[in-house]
Formats: structure tokens, C-alpha cells, sequence
């Protein structure tokens, strides 16, 4: 990493910058001082803020007060609009890229700045060039001709990177990335996170929201903490530890907030079935998967992107049915059951896709929790009272932030969204859970919680199988991780000297054969 002289003029800064939305305080006198060519981490749990300045600073949503200052110009945070945003050089990629997988790269940068025309037709011809002379400018591995769908996640989001600097001079521009790695698997974000560092050591000033730490620390030169949208930390030319930044998000150190250490030893259970077994089951990419996870265990799935970790997980669930293949649960053969009689045996599961699959973001938190077990309150009319006082306990227990169980889902962090989805599940008291990307855009502390709440639960004999894409989270949780390649399962490496750089170095080499 190149070092950046803490000298290095200041080219953006937020002072006392706030946000109300309701009753609740988003912001609350926050800043941010950002130094030219610095890789600049904003950091936070779910709720802290970072992303509402963000959104302040985009002129999405516009500020209660405060003031902006870029480069000479100030101008108050009230009224800063996108276009004066723009004018002023910053530039923004959010997590969801506005990209077109149907078009091309060519076709896409475009939207961002307009087609060539002659006469009233668009000069490809041109348009090509200048994309091509742009992806090369940025190093990105594409042509301009190829669509987007059939890009690599990181490097789209290179291309999301290149289309919002396009019309930069010298590198003169602030960038501010939202989570650009949420949803990247670990290969995938190195590979951004390389580019992104040389991208500053090149001058290009960036301002980076992520929740991965590991990532941060290797690629980042200062740090601003929020936490409840107040400023709690700043450092400059630092190198905290992950412990640290960790006990400044969540306000005092707790034992949650820090890298979990692996579980305790479940409680002996009596010699039975094991809860969950797959014989040669075929679905998808999965060309004969065998699995067996006993009560109380927490098992991983690691495996590059399509390996089949999700698929396993949906075809156990019965989202899907297999081609060929049994899958039994505590020793009855449950092979191609729908989900409802797959609930009904006691499995649930928490989708990878939360927004899409999980919640009903427009739905009080109350009814959300409740979805699961309706019956319960149910009795002709609904027995809301009785509801929401269980509610009110299950978001204790869960430690879930919430001004009220009567809140909309969507007032609420992705941290505690997930909370709420985990509870609701568990609340069911499960043989099996089934997670796929448990704390994928999920804050560190949030993170503890949920994995608190999975050690929890199989510590009262409940079998988990986690399929994930963050080797960290495997290596802390589980007690084994089976490696998929080709479709199969090629081994599987107890927790003993299981590490995420262990899990790296197996997932990327050649199928094993069985």
C-alpha cells in the first residue's frame, strides 16, 4: 500500500451534517473529512448513518443541515441537489449498479453520457472507441462489445466505476461506493479491492462503505466510525485493528462484537439418525451431491459461484425438485415434498435473497415476525395484542433495533431486517436450518448476533447447513465445511485448522474425483 502523507489536502468534507425521517434521527451533526488520493473507509453497523450521507451528499435525499465542502466551493448540505453534486466532482456507484446484463458495455457506459449521432443515427463506430479507449484507461479485463451479463460481478462493477468517472480530468473526482462488495464472493472482492487501491495509488480519491473488515483494513488509509448516526471515531494514516474499529461501531467492547470464536461443543445427544442425508442428489448444477449433518452440528458449503451451494439448499427445502437422487430427514425419505410439508417436518429456511424472498418490506415488523406462525393468533380475528407482546420479546431476545414492533420493515437496517427473518424462523424451533448468505450486508455487530443466535440454536439440537460465500464466517462457525466441485462434494474439513485461506486454496482447485 502506498503511503499517503497525513499532510494531503482535504478535497471533501461533511461538517455537522443532519437528517431526520420521522421521529427517527438518521443523522445527527455527523462529518466526514476525506484527503486527496486516500482510500477512505466509512464504517458503521446497520442504522449508523453512513449510507443516509451518502444519500445526503448524492442529493437523493436532501439535509435537515450542515455544509459541504468540495474543493473551494460550500455549499449547505440543505441544499445540495444530484446536479450540484455532480457539477462539484462527486461521483457515486450504489450497490445496486444500474447496469443492463442485455446490453452491452458499449451500450451501457452510454446511458451515462449520452450516444454519438450524426444525422440522427448513433455512430457505433465512435461510440466503441471511446468505451474501448475508457476500459482500457481503467484496466478492466472487457470489450466494449461484449454484454454485461456475461461479465464477471467484479468487473461489472468496474464497469459501474468507469461509467460514473468517464467524464473525469487527472483523476479529480471524489468516488463514493456503497457497499460495492455485498454481494461479491471473496475472489470477487479481492479482485475489486486490487483495483480499487490502484485505482488511489494512481490519485483517484475514494470514499468506500463496506462491511467487510478484512477487506477494509487491507485497503484502507483512513477511517471515519458512525454509530447512531452521531461521529464516534476518526483516523488518519491509521492502522487500527479490526478489534478496535469493531468496539467503536458497537460503543463499548463486547465479546459478540469480536471475531467469534468457534462454538462450544454441543451437549451429548443419544446415538439417532442424523437429521439430514442426501444420496446422489442431482438438481441444477449439483451432478450427485451426498451430505450427511447430525443434530446440533452447523455444517458449511463452500464452492465458487454456481458450484450449486444455493441449489443444495432449495432442493433440501423442496423450492425445487431433483432429477435423480434421495434426500431423507431422520431417516424418512422426504425426496421432491413441497416446502409446506417440508416446514410441516421441521425445516426452515433463511434465503439468500431477503428483500426478494424473505420479507414483506411494506409489513410492520410485528407481522413480519408473525408469518410463521399465524396460527397462533389466529382464531377467527386476529389477537393482536398477544401479537405484539411476543413480538415485542422476540426482538428482544434477537436484539433487534427497532423503535416500535408496529415500525415498517423497511425503516429498519439490512442487519435487522435479517434478525427479524432469523427470529421468525426459529421461533418455530426447527430440526434443520438452512441458511444461505446469512449476514450478506450485514454489519459486524449484527453479524455476532446472528451468529450468536445460530450457536443457540444448535446447541438445542438443531442441524444447520450454512451455504456461503465468506470463508471467514465457515472457518468461525462451522464445525465442518463439505467443498463442492463439480457438482459433488469433494471433501470436508473439520474445524480443527479450518481457515478461510484453507478454504480459498480448495475451492479453487481442480474437481476431485469421487
Amino acid at each position: 500500500m502506498t503511503a499517503i502523507a497525513p499532510q494531503a489536502p482535504t478535497v471533501l468534507e461533511a461538517l455537522a451534517v443532519s437528517k431526520r425521517f420521522g421521529a427517527t434521527t438518521a443523522l445527527a451533526d455527523a462529518s466526514l473529512r476525506v484527503r486527496q488520493g486516500t482510500v477512505h473507509a466509512l464504517l458503521g453497523g446497520n442504522g449508523s448513518g453512513k449510507s443516509t450521507l451518502l444519500k445526503c451528499l448524492a442529493g437523493v435525499c436532501s439535509a435537515d443541515a450542515g455544509t459541504v465542502i468540495v474543493g473551494s466551493a460550500h455549499v449547505p448540505a440543505t441544499q445540495l441537489t444530484a446536479r450540484r453534486a455532480h457539477q462539484l466532482g462527486l461521483r457515486f456507484v450504489h450497490q445496486d449498479l444500474g447496469l443492463f446484463d442485455g446490453l452491452t458495455v458499449a451500450e451501457n457506459i452510454a446511458l451515462g453520457s449520452g450516444f454519438p449521432t450524426l444525422a440522427g443515427q448513433i455512430r457505433w463506430r465512435t461510440l466503441r472507441a471511446r468505451v474501448t479507449t475508457l476500459l482500457d484507461r481503467f484496466e478492466i479485463p472487457a470489450a466494449s462489445n461484449t454484454p454485461v451479463g456475461a461479465l464477471r460481478p467484479a468487473t461489472k462493477t468496474l464497469v459501474a466505476i468507469a461509467r460514473a468517472l468517464q467524464d473525469q480530468e487527472d483523476d479529480t473526482c471524489v468516488l463514493l461506493l456503497d457497499e460495492p462488495t455485498a454481494s461479491l464472493p471473496d475472489a470477487e472482492s479481492h479482485t475489486l479491492m486490487a483495483a480499487l487501491r490502484r485505482r488511489a495509488a494512481a490519485g483517484q480519491t475514494i470514499v468506500l462503505v463496506s462491511h467487510r473488515m478484512r477487506e477494509v483494513l487491507e485497503v484502507a488509509d483512513d477511517f471515519t466510525v458512525f454509530r447512531d448516526g452521531h461521529l464516534v471515531a476518526s483516523l488518519t494514516a491509521a492502522r487500527p485493528t479490526e478489534q478496535e474499529l469493531v468496539e467503536a461501531m458497537a460503543g463499548q467492547p463486547r465479546r459478540e462484537s469480536r471475531a467469534p470464536s468457534r462454538r462450544p461443543e454441543p451437549p451429548a445427544v443419544a446415538a439417532t439418525e442424523p437429521v439430514l442425508v442426501t444420496r446422489g442428489l442431482v438438481a441444477g448444477p449439483l451432478t450427485g451431491l451426498d451430505l450427511s449433518i447430525d443434530a446440533g452440528e452447523i455444517v458449511g458449503l463452500a464452492g465458487l459461484l454456481g458450484s450449486g451451494r444455493s441449489t443444495a439448499l432449495g432442493t433440501v427445502f423442496g423450492l425445487r425438485r431433483p432429477v435423480a437422487g434421495q434426500v431423507q430427514l431422520a431417516g424418512r425419505d422426504v425426496t421432491g415434498h413441497s416446502t409446506r410439508a417440508m416446514m410441516a417436518s421441521g425445516v426452515a429456511l433463511v434465503p439468500q435473497d431477503r428483500l426478494g424472498d424473505a420479507v414483506l418490506t411494506g409489513m410492520t415488523v410485528r407481522e413480519n415476525a408473525s408469518l410463521s406462525v399465524l396460527r397462533r393468533y389466529y382464531r377467527g380475528w386476529m389477537r393482536v395484542g398477544r401479537e405484539r407482546r411476543d413480538t415485542r420479546a422476540l426482538a428482544a431476545a434477537f436484539r433487534v433495533r427497532t423503535p416500535s414492533v408496529e415500525t415498517p420493515l423497511a425503516a429498519l437496517s439490512g442487519g435487522n431486517q435479517q434478525k427479524v427473518v432469523l427470529a421468525r424462523w426459529l421461533r418455530r424451533t426447527p430440526s434443520l436450518l438452512l441458511l444461505d448468505e446469512p449476514t450478506q450486508g450485514v454489519d459486524v455487530v449484527a453479524r455476532a448476533d446472528i451468529y450468536r443466535a445460530v450457536r443457540d440454536s444448535a446447541g438445542g439440537g438443531c442441524a444447520v447447513l450454512i451455504a456461503s460465500s465468506d470463508f471467514d464466517e465457515l472457518a468461525q462457525l462451522c464445525d465442518r465445511v463439505v467443498v463442492l466441485q463439480a457438482g459433488r462434494a469433494a471433501m470436508a474439513i473439520p474445524a480443527e485448522g479450518l481457515t478461510a485461506d484453507l478454504l480459498t486454496a480448495l475451492t479453487q482447485k481442480e474437481a476431485i474425483p469421487s
